[in-house]
């Protein structure tokens, strides 16, 4: 049985956990084994599985070729928690498995998750503000109205205006592109945008997009320096000096811009271990619980790089402005100190690399309730943000571009209603423009007409009839 590409969609999580156990249920090799002079069928060991399972995940298209032993050994711990297997007397419900030569066996049933009951599938559509509909238009302040008193003065205006003696006023309710009005179409456009990408008929399964703030949306697009990092106007909100300047020496050594005091043999493996224990201490990932499953859904996408950069720009939008630069701060540095040669090794067991995605993808990325493969989900974002995010943590231009002309455009429309005279003078239409400058027919000159047919010759000297 292969692996096979876990599309985008809701529960895809769950969906990964099933299509994991079926592969592991269905390939893991099982065989006769021998313990305390007794024989023991159709079972395996607990390094054997771990074998089987490390190299099942390295080359599953859904994982990351660099999960490693550590974390397989943690998946197996859950699989023998939920029942998935069990040892060879029968026990499971504890997380007592290790890399050993202790056997286990498969259960007779298959334990997979169910899926959650959806309601009746609709298609769902971003709804746009419907800027005519008078009714409805929650920006709109209410006017309260007096009640009129009829008496023989108002009795009159109103006969006189009814037999047509004075004219009736006529009161314009004018509509104005609020400043909640155009959070609206931020927030509108951009989840409709997310959406088309995903491929999903709604976001309802796996975003709560009542949650998502447009405010954060516009900040993470215009407040921005020259590096694209986000500008915070909380400073209480920004990361402490300490950490910036560990993250800073780390990311530009040998050359670190902050460093005055002599370092010291093992100095740089110090002050990774500060940086690892402040972003281990954060009680919510930098991606929030509340992004986790729209995050996950984007994995799905990763065979086509361009359509998950372009999803992970627009889901990084939605981020709080102090985790979208902190995130920004925390990958840019690790993807620098991956590929810098000049940095000692800040592990002996493991790579820069792996040490890397190993300690600050739960701090990136993890569920808010126990997921089973949340580990190995954050490893391979967190894989695909230190590859790619240069791109992934930049504006996405087309996005921004067609939000801003949808905004101009309807304050043009609301212009032309409300002053209608003055729209015509500072925007004529083409037929008014052929009334005030009507167009000259042009003749051209005989002179030339008659160089294109006739091309010019030289004059040539002839022989004179004179004697």
């Amino acid at each position: 049985m292969e692996p096979r590409l876990v599309e985008p969609g809701p529960y895809r999580a769950t969906r990964l956990w099933n299509e994991t156990i079926e592969l592991f249920r269905g390939g893991m090799p099982l065989r006769k084994h021998r313990c305390h002079f007794k024989s023991y069928e159709r079972c395996f060991t607990a390094s054997e599985a771990v074998d089987w399972l490390h190299r099942l995940l390295r080359h599953n298209q859904n994982f990351s070729p660099e999960v490693t032993r550590a974390q397989t050994v943690q998946l197996l711990k859950k699989f023998l928690k939920n029942h998935v297997i069990e040892d060879i007397k029968g026990r499971w419900g504890k997380e007592d498995f290790e890399d050993n030569n202790h056997l286990y066996r498969f259960p007779p049933f298959s334990p997979l998750k169910p899926y959650p009951k959806r309601p009746p599938f609709r298609k769902e559509i971003i709804k746009f503000p419907n800027w005519d509909d008078t009714e409805k238009d929650t920006f709109q302040e209410h006017i309260p109205i007096k009640q009129i008193t009829l008496n023989s003065e108002m009795w009159f205006k109103r006969h006189s205006i009814a037999i047509g003696e004075v004219p009736t006023c006529r009161f314009v309710h004018r509509r104005l592109l609020t400043e909640a009005n155009i959070e609206e179409i931020w927030k509108s456009m951009t989840l409709s945008h997310l959406q088309k990408i995903l491929g999903l008929d709604s976001l309802e399964d796996v975003l709560d997009t009542k949650l998502v703030n447009p405010k954060h949306i516009i900040q993470n697009v215009y407040h921005i320096n020259k590096q694209g990092v986000v500008i915070l106007e909380d400073k209480s909100k920004e990361l402490p000096h300490w950490v910036l300047s560990a993250m800073k020496c780390l990311a530009n050594w040998p050359r670190c811009p902050d460093l005055k005091q002599p370092t010291y043999l093992g100095f740089e493996r110090d002050v990774f271990r500060t940086i690892a224990d402040y972003y281990g201490h954060m009680k919510e990932p930098l991606l929030t619980f509340q992004l986790f499953d729209i995050f996950v859904s984007v994995l799905g996408l990763l065979q086509k790089e361009s359509l998950a950069i372009e999803a992970l720009q627009v889901c990084c939008l939605l981020l709080p402005p102090e985790n979208r630069r902190k995130v920004q701060l925390l990958i840019t540095m690790m993807a620098r100190i991956s590929i810098n040669k000049d940095l000692p090794p800040l592990c002996d067991t493991a790579g820069t690399r792996t040490l890397m995605v190993q300690t600050f993808s739960r701090s990136i990325l993890c569920s808010k309730d126990e997921v089973d493969l949340d580990e190995l989900l954050a490893a391979k974002l967190v894989s695909f943000l230190m590859d790619n995010y240069q791109k992934i943590l930049n504006i996405p231009c087309a996005l921004k571009a067609a939000i801003e002309e949808h905004v101009t455009h309807l304050r043009r429309v609301q212009f032309q209603k409300s002053y209608p005279d003055v729209y015509k003078e500072r925007f004529p239409t083409r037929e008014s423009e052929a009334v005030l400058f009507p167009e000259k027919s042009k003749r051209k000159p005989m002179l030339l007409m008659w160089a294109f047919k006739k091309p010019f010759q030289p004059f040539q000297r002839t022989r004179s009839f004179r004697m």
